[in-house]
């Protein structure tokens, strides 16, 4: 164990560091693999030109989730590159023995959403992917990275990966959220406060009572998106909500096993005089709804504030204002209040899960998209899906003018057939709003939490989701 004073990121690594390599880096052990049927296949081709096998099958767990088509999943799919993706899959997962949940298995979904639900997700882990969002699994107190093919194939191989050891970086920040305001609010306000570069080396630790407030779904939100932020990883250390969350689930620890797995993992939360290489702090309770209105992640602002001007950025930050001004359509001091909005989407690693879908429905009860708008809810996994249409949600967001698809990526970034054409311009609950992350190459997207898109949905244009709720009695 590392000495005292130490971080949650410092304990995992230690206990997971195999050695140090001749270029200085950790070798480190990596507990959980996911792979997905994007980055794998040219992965396991490498395995086969060297002759090489997967050394821990059954520390891997596939499904597939970027290219699968939401409307009909009937196979063979009409994408032939996406069916020759799926069928390299299946046959790669046959032939390794790795663990796969397809579609109709009834626990496919996208890779970041199956993993905590199922409970393979937990606190003290390593754990890769070959998808820039796997820092969502910190959420739970692991130490998570998204990785490219290559290293998709050392893990394969090796269960390690080459690594430098990163800074850690405390984001505090205490008090209750205002009304209307979301956990992807959360994330977009620090993004937007700290920048697009600010986390580059560094590992995020996400602290204070705002986060402790969250559910664990709230804080996959949070930590899905420090990635956008330039850090690796974020995390948030474990404590009585990620137990409960996680008891029971289908490959926690069950029984005696149960009681051991806690007392370790409450040992590995940060010390509380821990010492940080950074440390900013954060007002809950000055975030509002908050919406980008550029093309980074970092380009947000509240939905009650104006395009800013570029005299009133930084200079560095001018030229890309500049182009984002361009190919947004939007001018500087202009209110993004009262912006239409073509297509509308809920779903995503960042909010497709089944606490989204709640928020969203309540907003959309009783209410109708707006003429000449195209909007859809994309449940994050089947065991999304099926809870949700156990609770009637479903029939909630038809009645309300949506689609109901079924789990996938989708329009997060357009592997698949939910794509924008042309000029549109998409209210989206995902993660990016780079130039043509949406599937056109003009296409245009403004990121907001799943509440946001719909009231977005319902009005035809961007519009302050606190004007929908009800009032405080």
């Amino acid at each position: 164990m590392a000495v005292s004073r130490a971080t949650l990121f410092d304990k995992v690594w230690d206990l997971h560091t195999v050695g140090t390599l001749a270029s200085g880096q950790t070798q480190l052990f990596i507990g959980l693999h996911l792979i997905h049927e994007v980055t794998s296949p040219q992965a396991f081709a490498m395995l086969r030109e060297r002759g090489l096998g997967v050394l821990y099958a059954e520390r891997t767990v596939a499904t597939v989730d970027h290219i699968v088509p939401t409307q009909s999943q009937q196979r063979p799919f009409t994408d032939t590159l996406a069916e020759q993706m799926i069928c390299a899959l299946e046959d790669n997962c046959a032939e390794f023995g790795i663990r796969f949940y397809n579609i109709g298995s009834g626990s496919q979904g996208i890779v970041h959403v199956i993993a905590p639900e199922q409970g393979f997700t937990q606190p003290g882990m390593t754990i890769a992917c070959g998808d820039s969002h796997t820092a969502t699994h910190g959420a739970f107190g692991a130490i998570a990275f998204g990785i490219g093919t290559s290293q998709v194939r050392d893990v394969l191989a090796t269960q390690t990966l080459a690594l430098d050891k990163l800074k850690v970086r405390r984001i505090e920040m205490n008090g209750g959220l205002r009304p209307g305001v979301f956990a992807k609010d959360v994330i977009l306000h620090i993004i937007r406060k700290l920048g697009v570069k600010a986390g580059v080396g560094y590992a995020y630790e996400f602290a204070g009572t705002t986060f402790e407030a969250m559910n664990m779904e709230e804080r996959m939100t949070v930590c899905n998106m420090a990635i956008e932020g330039g850090a690796r990883c974020g995390y948030i250390n474990p404590d009585a909500v990620t137990y409960t969350y996680l008891k029971d689930r289908d490959f926690a620890p069950q029984g005696a096993d149960w009681e051991r797995a806690v007392a370790w993992w409450e040992n590995l939360r940060s010390d509380p005089d821990a010492q940080y290489d950074d440390t900013v702090h954060f007002d809950a309770a000055e975030i509002a709804p908050t919406v980008t209105w550029g093309i980074t992640p970092g380009q947000g602002i509240a939905v009650d504030e104006t395009v800013p001007r570029t005299e009133e950025l930084p200079g560095e930050d001018r030229p890309l204002a500049e182009e984002a001004y361009r190919y947004m359509d939007l001018a500087p001091g202009v209110p993004i209040v009262g912006t239409k909005v073509d297509v509308c989407f809920i779903g995503s690693c960042t909010n497709g899960r089944l606490s989204d879908l709640r928020e969203a429905a309540k907003l959309a009860r009783g209410r109708h998209v707006a003429l000449g708008v195209k909007a859809f809810v994309v449940p994050g996994s089947e065991r999304v899906k099926q809870q949700a249409e156990a609770e009637g949600l479903h029939e909630v967001f038809l009645e309300a003018g949506f689609e109901w698809r079924e789990p996938g990526c989708s329009m997060c970034l357009a592997m698949n057939p939910d794509r924008l054409e042309g000029r549109q311009l998409s209210a989206s609950s995902s993660n990016r709003n780079f130039k043509g992350r949406q599937g056109s190459a003009s296409g245009r997207t403004l990121l907001m939490s799943p509440a946001m898109v719909v009231a977005a949905a319902v009005s035809g244009a961007v519009t302050d989701v606190r004007a929908l709720l009800e009032p405080t009695p």
